[in-house]
Formats: structure tokens, sequence, C-alpha cells
């Protein structure tokens, strides 16, 4: 894009609420959404050598003017909206949903969108702490089938695709900016179990994508993320993308040479990853990431207060130089990996009750528990309690006979036996989230 297209972008994007990761969201327009524009696929000049990770917010169409559409056949009708769990790691409500759909696949590519869908999830699981939590995740699929195979403006901004959810670059006049038709993604979206987070592949190699990260308010998901199926650097784009719908981060890249944004004077932005203060002053007040000051972070170099962020040179600062927030291919830093494990959290539970706990349980029966492994030595902790008391010879179970409580035949009493399940994690230090990496689950028994 152009310097000065790109300039208009930025100051229209960022006009209303500078420093946050909800910056841009001015007046809504009817009819129109606000996407975040990935950053250029090839190093600027002033960039310091960093794929920058976005080019700020737009807002852009929801939906797209109708093609003159060609009838799918008999057969495509039949597989179009098909639905299949790629992976099955437990109930949709235990579990956080991610509901994968492609476009610009006809019928005969679907089984090429299966692999794709595959191999992009693999690409996301590989950056912690996807790769730690992966269990935690369904994925599930939901094929679109479209008359022409490809998408719009691909190659060029004059090609123009006949497909399912109406995926096109050039948008906005930004070329790598991949839209989608909101309406027509929900049809399909719809057709899964649940949706937490919702990933659109385009059949293209181009370099693109878009975030979508205002929640639905009627299917409920967190965000859409778009991204070319077969281009490596779209794919970091959408993990990029998941650190605003479902870590609530905001962005850590800025913009040299904007009027305007040389220097942030607002208030303390409400994002944990971006802030006023000083790293001193973090310190002292005990706020934002101050319960990680000087620990080494996986993106490099150790967490501080580095200037620049929120889409200003100066006046905010990150916790570190090069997170995924700011450079793509970049892991997430300290602070980010702890707010994306609270936001697998809010979907995911690790306590899941295989005997039903709407029953008195007698001594015959057994208290069962489902349990998700994580990938790594460290695994949930798991406690016993009968009335509060902790059963220390059934720790790390999931099924506690009633027997084994040994209740005296006597009594007669009803009693509570309850299983919580915690999650130790070194990753977080934050006594709020770690209240919420645990769950529990609780029968009345009786001898």
């Amino acid at each position: 894009m152009a310097a000065a297209t790109m300039a208009a972008a930025v100051m229209t994007a960022l006009a209303v609420t500078p420093g946050s990761a909800s910056a841009g969201a001015g007046p809504e327009t009817t009819g129109r959404v606000k996407v975040e524009i990935p950053g250029h696929e090839h190093v600027e000049s002033g960039q310091h050598g960093h794929h920058e990770a976005g080019s700020g917010y737009t807002w852009v169409p929801s939906a797209r003017k109708a093609l003159t559409t060609a009838p799918l056949s008999a057969a495509e009708t039949r597989a179009d909206g098909d639905v299949t769990k790629v992976v099955d790691n437990g109930p949709t409500a235990d579990r956080l949903d991610v509901v994968v759909i492609g476009d610009g696949y006809t019928a005969a590519e679907l089984n090429q969108f299966h692999a794709d869908a595959k191999e992009k999830w693999a690409e996301v699981t590989a950056v912690e702490p996807y790769t730690t939590y992966q269990n935690l995740f369904n994925v599930w699929t939901v094929d679109a089938v479209s008359n022409d195979s490809g998408v719009s403006g691909d190659p060029g901004r004059d090609v123009v695709k006949d497909t399912a959810l109406g995926s096109y670059f050039w948008c906005d006049g930004i070329e790598r900016l991949l839209c989608i038709d909101e309406q027509k993604v929900d049809s399909y979206v719809a057709e899964a179990p649940e949706a937490d987070l919702v990933i659109v592949l385009s059949n293209s190699a181009k370099y693109g994508g878009a975030g979508y990260n205002t929640p639905s308010k009627r299917l409920g998901y967190e965000g859409i993320s778009t991204a070319s199926a077969r281009n490596d650097r779209s794919g970091q784009v959408a993990i990029h993308e998941t650190g605003h719908s479902l870590g609530k981060l905001a962005d850590e890249y800025f913009y040299p040479g904007y009027p305007g944004y040389e220097q942030y004077t607002g208030a303390e932005p409400a994002e944990s990853n971006i802030s006023t203060l000083s790293a001193n002053a973090i310190g002292a007040q005990r706020t934002k990431w101050y319960r990680w000051l000087g620990e080494t972070s996986p993106d490099g170099g150790t967490v501080g207060t580095y200037q620049g962020g929120g889409y200003y040179v100066a006046g905010l600062n990150r916790p570190t130089d090069a997170s995924v927030m700011r450079v793509l291919g970049k892991p997430f830093n300290l602070p980010g990996r702890e707010a994306m494990i609270a936001g697998f959290y809010r979907h995911a539970s690790v306590a899941t009750p295989l005997t039903p706990t709407d029953r008195t349980l007698r001594r015959r029966d057994t208290a069962r528990v489902e349990v998700p492994r994580l990938a790594g030595e460290q695994q949930l902790d798991v406690q016993w309690y009968l009335d509060g008391k902790p059963l220390t010879a059934q720790a790390g179970r999931t099924a506690v006979p009633v027997a084994a409580l040994h209740l005296d035949s006597r009594d007669l009493r009803s009693h509570s036996l309850t299983v919580i399940v915690t999650d130790r994690t070194d990753a977080v230090r934050d006594p709020a989230i770690a209240a919420a990496v645990q769950d529990q689950q609780s029968w009345t028994v009786r001898h």
C-alpha cells in the first residue's frame, strides 16, 4: 500500500480511542464492521527489520454485493454444510471449540480443504501456550462448496470468483486485507454444534488475512480470523488475531512518522499488555505485568517496559520488544501467554463429570471425572475431598469408588464428595487468573 494510502487508513482507524486494542472503534456505520489489517508480507523501510504484525484497523462492509451465482448440483448441495470433528478432545460444553470453514474450494477440492485445515491448526498449536493446552480444544470443519476454485483478488485485483463466503483480497483497497461476507460465514458457523473461535481459510497461497475481533452477538464466538490456506506467514496473522480475540491483548506495534501518533497523552489503557507507566512505576504500583518484570521472555530479552505500543511511538510501553503482538513469527511474551491461558479457561473446563452429579451415589457406585492431559511434563492437579476434608489416598485419581470412602454403615447422613482440578502452571502468576484455572465437581454420597 502506498504511504499516503497507509497514512489515511491509520489515521481513520485510530482516531477515536487511541492507545487501546479497541482503537478505531469509531461511530459504527450500518452494515460495516471493524477489521484489523495485517502487516506487510515483506519488511518495509523504517521497520527495523521486523515483519510488523498489523497495520491498524479499518471499517469494511459486513456483506458483499451478491454475485450472479450458479446453483449447486444435487451432489454439491448434499456436501455443502457437512460438519466434521477433526480434533475431538471432549464435549463441546467443556472445550474451546474452533470452527474452520474453507472458501474457494469446489466440491472436488474438499479433501484439500480438510488437509489445509489440519495443517493450519498444526501451525497454531506449534505456538505456546497453544502447544501445552492443545487438548482443551475441539476443532470442527464445515464444508462450504464454491462454484469457483480460488478467491477474488488472486492473483490480480481484477479477478472475481464465485465463492461460498465471498472472500476477497484488496478489501478497502488494501491488497493483503482478506475480507469475507460475515452473514455467509455465520450461516456455516451455525451448522457446527458450538463455536468459540472461527477461522476462515481461503483457497490461496497469496499472503493475506484479517481480524474480525468483535464477539458475535448472535452465535457467541470471540472472533473470525481469515487466512490464506497455503501461505505460512498468513497463518501467523491468524495467531496474532487470536491474541486479540482470546487474550484481549492490545497491539504492541506503532507507527513512526504518522502525524498525531508521536506521543500518547491519554488515560491508562485497559489492556493488560500496554501501559503509560515505566517499569519502576509498574513495580511500585503492583499493576499490569509487574509480576513478570526482569524475567526472560520466550520472544527474547527480559520483561520490562519498551517504548512504543498501541500504535504510538512514545507515551505507551509494551512488556517486551518483539512479541507476536508486534512481530509476525514471534511467540507470545510472558504476560501475553498468561492472558491467552486465561482466555482458554473462559471456554474450557478441566473437570468433566462422567458420573452424573444430580443423583446420590451409593456404596456400589463410583464417582468418575474426565481430566484432559496437558502436552508437557506438568499435569493438572487432581484432589478429592469428603465434606471438605482432603482424601490424600485418592489424590491424582480420576475415579473414586464410594466404597473406598469407608463410610460407617450406621451413618445414614448424606455426605459431599468433591473433586478439584487445578492448573498449577508457572505461566500464571496473577491470583485472579490462577483462581479461574481450576474446576470442581461434587456428588452427594451415602453408605
